[in-house]
């Protein structure tokens, strides 16, 4: 099999002053957000760390730690929102976000309060 002659579709910064093409085969390197979201994704809570209560089970801390983090979007959603009402009334009319903006704002919120309610139930 071949090379392709395409590069691919990995995005790089390029260099000041390049006199050589970059090398666009190989894949950029992790960064320390996508290394935060992997963390969170094994179980850590909205301020990166596991669940503290080492006496529950790892389900339940599991449960616990992602309401914490629902709970974090939760509050970074209805800041938006809020400051998007804001806008609404009080603002210049071509800062208002529109409201189909809202809608979906008012949308996660409900979404994420859903994520909450499920996750705090008991087991068993």
């Amino acid at each position: 099999m071949t090379t392709p002659e395409i590069p691919t579709l990995h995005a790089c910064p390029a260099p000041a002053n390049a006199d050589e093409a970059p090398d666009l085969t190989s894949p950029p390197a992790a960064s320390a957000y996508i290394d935060a979201l992997k963390q969170i994704g094994r179980g850590a809570a909205a301020d990166g760390q596991p669940w503290p209560e080492r006496h529950q089970l790892p389900g339940r801390r599991l449960a616990l730690a992602d309401a914490d983090c629902a709970l974090a979007g939760l509050r970074v959603a209805q800041e938006m929102l809020l400051a998007a009402e804001r806008i609404r009334q009080n603002g210049p009319d071509e800062e208002y976000v529109g409201d189909r903006v809202m809608e979906g704002l008012m949308l996660a919120c409900m979404a994420l309060t859903a994520q909450v309610s499920t996750r705090m139930r008991p087991e068993g």
